[in-house]
């Protein structure tokens, strides 16, 4: 974050330079004849919130960035790259802001991002002042919340939507503690998330994270209510109102046991929201859930062909912060058809125990179930009623069986592997894979996407396969003295690979067949820098790859990799299907990870000098170029760039006059508006050499660079520029496709490396101080 901060001209601000730089001399040469010093003026500071940002006022100033980094503040490289104002630009403002929180530890659990700009205590602050009771303008209680499919036509008429007060006498959000007891199944095929939901009441600290438990109906009640969910990589806080839907007084969808409970309503309406509207919620797998509600890691294991020691893994997955969720197969039809033996088809559950008992004489390993309906149990071996309960002692009976028709049952883990079909684990540390909690997993989480016709080359059938993201991953030998250390190479890394939606409205959402492959870097490949090209996969098998493309929101894979150097290439199955993704690693040994696509193999660092011989051909150049003007203005360089120097290299409008008069600004060392003949050769060497970068980036010669060309660019420049600011500067100087063209990126190029230069001569390499005038010149006159 940044602050506009009064400060007084004692603090010496910093000088800029050229033309800037003579006339802020000249001002502050009169402000010491007309002895001012002692007058206060308003002064513009910067300095870099802490990390722990919580939204208030409190400032403090950033570590200083190392000799090695070539880090400036992106504050300053926002303002002066004429990415955004926010005197200027509101859009491009919030999303500056959006993106600087993000730095800050905004959108963590602590300190979650606000969906729709609906802040919660701004919002009950309004209502509670003004004694109003709030209404969710961006979920109404309207039949468009309610969705296409959620009743039908004669149920959607009968709808009334009431607050809890309406419904019963003292409504509560909590009675007595939570339960996954607490609520069974409405009218919406949402099994999926209340299966997650019943999971996640076995962990109170996650469960308080998801669900606030300070709101109530008594204090500073105005019909608002707030719960977070983790959403592609950000925790969300999501506002809702607490009218609900129902028919003759009765709620439609999720109820309590307690009718004057409401807190499972509401965080369903508020899930609602999230997916788009009710019925958005039907159909989906309890992976999903888990995973929003807690962020953790997730592992689905194949039912059919689980691993020898899943009685193990179960085991301590339920002694540690996991939760757990399982599903029986579809049916015949996507009717949740109850079978013989008291299971529903197509059906998500939930796993609330393992336990170990004695039965004649032997162990038997049993699982514990929860059906989201609140009813309708497993009716075979150790459920309720079954006689396998007098094998074992009366204490163990005691403390397992409970004849209730609840819901929850007991079954042997073998009739779970032969009944059940796949098996969700989501934890918020993935320790509970080998039982070594003195392992410490490392995560690097990255953004990418699948651009057609760029960087979606489809699976490794297609011959453009070579052209997908590409991720470098070195993993390091676990040190011999730490107690990781026989494990090493053992299930010793994680890949997710988790596809965003590009539609509000889940069910509008078209997941695509995703996968991912990982290949061993060759020992003399090690030194290669960029992407690796189309040879090097079809001399190289992957080592690990997913078992198949699946059309899921998220796949992943346990990986066992030695020490070594390799590479993670995410893909979709058919190339050209654009969309974006994140991939999340997560390694038990050092892993130092970095993006490689878009490189390509081209030379890390332009010469900054051309050799004599060169040096000489060039001023023979441009004096015949340029030798017979004395001074350029904006419109003469205009004209002088887009006719002789770049001629038949632009593939576009060329240089705009804007862009011009930019370039003199930042050149010109008067402030006549013009270039002498050595400002203008200065200019014509950067231009020169910016548009041999531009060749040498431009991989595939279609006259533009991409996202990931674009931050290779910026490393050859000599300046270190996050993925975030790297997308805004797409933005800003792209093209609709996303490109950015010839002419903007050596406009780019000029501006970024002048502001970078000016920031760290004048700056204490964190924070700089300017007096209003001298800030407003900078702005206006760059």
């Amino acid at each position: 974050m940044w602050d506009w901060l009064p400060t007084s001209p004692g603090c010496a601000p910093p000088q800029l330079g050229h033309a800037c730089q003579s006339q802020l001399m000249k001002l502050r040469r009169r402000k010491k004849e007309k002895k001012q010093r002692s007058k206060t003026v308003p002064v513009f500071v910067w300095t870099q919130r802490m990390s722990n940002y919580n939204g208030r006022n409190s400032t403090c100033t950033h570590p200083k960035p190392t000799a090695t980094t070539s880090a400036f503040p992106a504050r300053w490289f926002e303002m002066q790259t004429g990415v955004s104002s926010e005197m200027l630009s509101p859009g491009v403002c919030m999303s500056i802001i959006n993106a600087r929180h993000a730095g800050d530890a905004y959108g963590t659990v602590s300190n979650p991002e606000v969906l729709f700009k609906q802040d919660y205590r701004r919002l009950k602050a309004y209502c509670v002042s003004r004694q109003l009771r709030y209404i969710d303008d961006m979920f109404p209680p309207d039949a468009r919340s309610l969705g296409q499919a959620a009743l039908s036509p004669s149920d959607l008429n009968a709808v009334q939507w009431h607050r809890p007060g309406k419904l019963v006498p003292n409504p509560s959000f909590v009675v007595d503690g939570i339960s996954r007891f607490d609520f069974g199944q409405g009218m919406v095929g949402n099994c999926w998330f209340l299966a997650s939901l019943g999971a996640l009441t076995f962990k109170p600290a996650v469960f308080q994270h998801v669900v606030p438990l300070e709101q109530n109906f008594v204090e500073d009640y105005c019909g608002l209510f707030h719960f977070r969910f983790w959403r592609f990589g950000r925790w969300v806080d999501v506002v809702i109102d607490d009218k609900l839907p129902t028919i003759n007084g009765k709620l439609l969808f999720v109820r309590s046991k307690d009718p004057t409970e409401f807190w499972p309503a509401l965080l369903e309406k508020a899930y609602a929201k999230v997916c788009g509207s009710y019925s958005d919620m039907s159909a989906g797998t309890t992976d999903e859930a888990l995973v929003d509600f807690t962020g953790g890691v997730h592992i689905c294991i194949n039912l059919s062909d689980p691993p020898q020691d899943l009685w193990e893994l179960m085991c301590r997955a339920g002694q540690s912060v996991s939760l757990m969720g399982c599903g029986t197969p579809q049916g015949e039809t996507a009717a949740n058809t109850v079978l013989p033996n008291g299971l529903v088809q197509g059906h998500a559950y939930t796993v609330t125990g393992v336990r170990q008992v004695m039965s004649g004489g032997q162990a038997v390993n049993l699982v514990r179930l929860l059906n989201p309906w609140g009813r309708g149990e497993w009716n075979g071996d150790w459920s309720d009623g079954s006689p396998l309960w007098q094998t074992v002692s009366p204490q163990e009976r005691s403390l397992s069986l409970s004849v209730v028709d609840n819901g929850e049952f007991w079954m042997s883990l073998r009739d779970f592997c032969r009944f059940y079909c796949d098996l969700d684990i989501c934890c918020m540390c993935p320790d509970f894979l080998d039982g070594n909690s003195h392992c410490h997993w490392r995560t690097s989480f990255y953004e990418g996407r699948w651009l057609a016709g760029k960087t979606a080359g489809g699976c490794m059938n297609e011959q453009s396969f070579w052209t997908n993201p590409q991720y470098r991953v070195s993993i390091e030998q676990v040190h011999s003295g730490t107690q990781c250390a026989p494990k090493q190479g053992e299930r010793n890394m994680l890949v997710s690979l988790m596809q965003m939606p590009d539609k509000r409205n889940r069910a509008l959402v078209k997941n695509l067949h995703i996968g991912f492959s990982v290949f061993q870097v060759p020992k003399e490949l090690t030194a290669q820098r960029g992407s690796f090209p189309a040879a090097f996969f079809s001399r190289n098998k992957p080592v690990v790859q997913t078992k198949r493309f699946t059309n899921a929101r998220e796949v992943m894979e346990l990986v066992e990799l030695a020490p070594g150097e390799y590479l993670i290439v995410p893909s979709t199955f058919k190339p050209n299907d654009t969309a974006s993704f994140i991939l999340t690693i997560l390694s038990k040994a050092e892993a130092h990870i970095h993006e490689t696509s878009g490189a390509h193999g081209y030379k890390d660092v332009v010469e900054e000098n051309l050799n004599a011989a060169a040096a000489d051909d060039g001023r023979i150049l441009f004096q015949q170029l340029f030798g017979q003007y004395d001074q350029v203005d904006a419109e003469l360089l205009q004209k002088l760039l887009n006719d002789s120097v770049l001629k038949g290299d632009l593939k576009s409008g060329g240089f705009s006059l804007d862009a011009c008069r930019s370039m003199v600004v930042l050149m010109s060392t008067t402030s006549n508006g013009k270039l002498n003949a050595g400002e203008l050769y200065s200019l014509w060497k950067k231009v020169a050499k910016y548009k041999d970068l531009f060749r040498r980036i431009d991989v595939s010669s279609n006259g533009g660079v991409t996202l990931s060309e674009l931050k290779n660019a910026a490393i050859n420049l000599g300046i270190r520029v996050s993925d975030n600011m790297l997308k805004v500067l797409t933005l800003r100087y792209g093209t609709s496709s996303g490109h950015i063209t010839m002419e903007n990126f050596i406009t780019l190029a000029l501006r970024l490396v002048s502001m970078k230069k000016i920031f760290n001569r004048f700056s204490d390499g964190t924070t700089m101080t300017l007096p209003e005038s001298e800030w407003m010149q900078i702005s206006m006159c760059t």
